[in-house]
This record gives C-alpha cells, structure tokens and sequence, in this order.
C-alpha cells in the first residue's frame, strides 16, 4: 500500500474524529460536556467534605436553648449538604450554555431542585420549632398539637409540589378545581373516613382522654391510648395488644377515661356471722372507721363521701358496707392500699370476738324415724303359689 494513501486515511480519521469532538451532542463539544461533568462531579466532592466536616459546626449550637440546637443542626443537616449540589449543577449549566428547549429544560431542572431543598428544609424544621405551639397544647392537648404538626408538613408538600408545577408550566388552578370535582365523588363513598375524621376533631378538642390515658369503652377495648390518628385510635390493651379502633366509635359509644379519676373507690359490704353481738358490731364498725379517717391513704369525709354503717341482714350474715376513695389513682399503690385494708378488717373483726360469715343454710326436720326394728320378710319359695 501506498505511504501517501494510509497517511491520507490517517488524516481523513482525525478530521473525522475532530469533526465528532467539536460537535458533539446537541451541538456541543464533548470537551466542554466533560468540563462540566468535571464541574458537577468537583462539587459532588465537596458536598462529600462538607458532609464529613459539618458535625464540627455543632460547637456554634451551644448557645442556643438545649431543646433546639440538636434537633434544628440535625433537621438542616441534609438540607445543607445538598447545596453544593444545586451549585454544581448550576455551573455545570452555566458552562455548558445548552440551546433552544434543552436551556430551558435544564433551567426548570435547577429550580425544581433548589425548590425541593429549601422545602425540604422547612419540612425537616417542623418538628424542631415543635415548641412554638405548647400553648396550643396547654389549651387544648397533645394529640391537638400533634395534628397540627402533621397539617403543616402536609402544607409544605402541597405548596412545594405547587411550586414545581408552576415551574414546569403546570397550573394549579385547574387541577385543584378537577380534585374538588374528583373529591366530591370520593366523599360520597368515604364517608366512614370523614365521619372518622370529625370524630377524631371532636375527641381532640374536647379533651375526652390524652396519649396515654387509660379508658374503656363500653363493649369495645380497655387499654391505654397511644395514638390518636386521623382516622383511628391506637388502643394497647393490658396484653400489650394494639387495637386500632375507628374514631366514630367513641363518638357512639360510652367512654371511660379512668386516668381523669381525682380519688379511687373503695366499695365492699363484709358480711359478719349472725351471732355478732349488738356491742361487737359497734366496735367493728368504729374501728373501721377509725382506720380510715386516720390514714392519709384515704381521702377524708370532707373532700369525698365516706361511710362504714351497718347496712342490711343478708341470708347468712350481718353487712357492714364500706365505702371510701383512697388519694391515688395508680392502679399498682391502689391494689396496695386495698389490701392494707383488708388486711386491717380482718383483724379487727377478729380482735372483736367475731367472723365472717359465709353462706349456709339451715334444715328443719319435722320428726325423726321410729327406734323399733324393722319387720324381716323372708323371700317366698320358688314354685310355692
């Protein structure tokens, strides 16, 4: 072959290769799309420093209050870390210079996306700045501020998905009255969930029990509240089993809350044997009475009603009825105090000369068999007529 042929397929090669180089893609040398994926990757590392170093930035968070500095650092840590990113990719685009449909298309790219960062920060700060609204819970409760933490969050969504609609030319307008239309369908065959919805509005704002409370509901569940969520309340028995009971429930329903209980009741009758005497009564009853009011377990006749009284003669015994609340309400130093009393009945029911009577019943027999033996009959013989 020819020398001067392969130098001319050589140069022919490079011309092509050259001629590749310069246009690129969408007219774009590929040097300069190398360049700025250099640019983006160069701040892909360091938002990677900024992510390794940014935990030393804690030591400017000392001086503000303890239940905001740890938790706000932590809700803007990601936020922060993506800034570079936004960065990169603006001078990345900035460098590239892309034409026509493509600028435009990477511009709505770098602004949906510092959108998304700046909302994802307000998103991540909510639950930090949670403390603004104690006074909504002192007014109200809990669980009232908790569903407005979850109303706000849900409002950044919307807002920022609005915003990056309107980015990319999306009305909102249109699509909102389209969700009112498409709503009102829906409503007319969820109607459970709103009524579970109102319902749960309705618990919330007149304070009927708290997270934490321990309720019954009549027919339904017995446990302690954990969660009172949009739809249902999450109820943990004493089994430690959860039940998700629909809000509309407890609108329909009695319910209990012992937790709101100022004193706990006492209610016994003790039933003496009928052959207590008139005087063992009356010292049965004194020194019952006595035990209460002078133990500060117990609240006083003042504050609560408080009755140790003879109270009827039962088939077997003689009723003492007991009736008085004790000061706590905790279900364990109840049981305790429940049974110092008892304890405490039984002795002095003893220390009377008395006992407690149990159920019996009496036979009358109205006469007795003759003492003359019986007359033997020997059997008759067989074949005998």
């Amino acid at each position: 072959m020819d020398y001067r042929v392969v130098v001319d397929a050589l140069v022919g090669f490079w011309d092509i290769v050259v001629d590749v180089w310069q246009q690129g893609v969408l007219g774009i040398q590929l040097g300069r799309i190398l360049t700025a994926a250099f640019i983006f990757v160069f701040f892909l590392a360091i938002r990677k420093i900024i992510t390794r170093k940014i935990g030393s930035l804690r030591i400017f968070t000392e001086k503000i209050p303890e239940r905001v500095d740890g938790r706000i650092f932590k809700a803007l840590e990601q936020p922060i870390s993506m800034i570079p990113v936004a960065m990169g990719l603006f001078f990345s685009l900035e460098y590239l210079s892309l034409p026509g449909t493509f600028g435009e298309i990477g511009t709505k790219v770098l602004r949906s996306f510092i959108v998304f960062v700046i909302f994802r920060g307000f998103h991540n700060l909510v639950d930090p700045l949670s403390f603004l609204l104690d006074r909504i819970e002192a007014l109200f409760s809990a669980a009232m501020r908790d569903w407005l933490l979850k109303v706000i969050k849900i409002v950044f969504v919307f807002v920022g998905s609005a915003t990056v609609l309107e980015i990319w030319g999306i009305k909102i307008g249109p699509i909102l009255a389209g969700l009112g239309l498409l709503g009102v369908a829906v409503a007319l065959g969820a109607q459970d969930f709103f009524k579970n919805l109102i319902s749960g509005l309705l618990i919330i704002s007149e304070r009927r029990f708290n997270v934490g409370d321990w309720i019954l509901v009549d027919g339904v569940v017995e446990g302690t509240v954990e969660c009172i969520g949009f739809r249902s309340t999450i109820v943990r028995r004493f089994d430690k089993a959860p039940v998700f009971v629909p809000n509309s429930r407890f609108a329909d329903s009695a319910v209990v809350n012992f937790s709101a209980m100022t004193y706990r009741r006492i209610f016994w009758h003790i039933g003496v044997e009928y052959r207590t005497t008139i005087e063992q009564l009356r010292r049965i009853r004194d020194e019952i009475e006595a035990y209460i009011l002078e133990n500060d377990e117990f609240v006083k006749p003042s504050e609560a009603s408080t009755f140790v009284r003879i109270d009827r003669f039962s088939d077997s015994s003689i009723d003492i009825m007991l009736y008085c609340f004790t000061r706590s309400t905790v279900w364990g130093q109840w049981l305790e105090t429940k049974e110092r009393l008892a304890l405490k009945v039984k002795e002095i029911v003893e220390d009377a000369g008395s006992s407690f009577a149990f159920p019996s019943r009496t036979l009358y027999v109205s006469g007795l068999a003759g003492e003359e033996p019986e007359m033997f009959v020997p059997p008759k013989k067989a074949g005998s007529g």
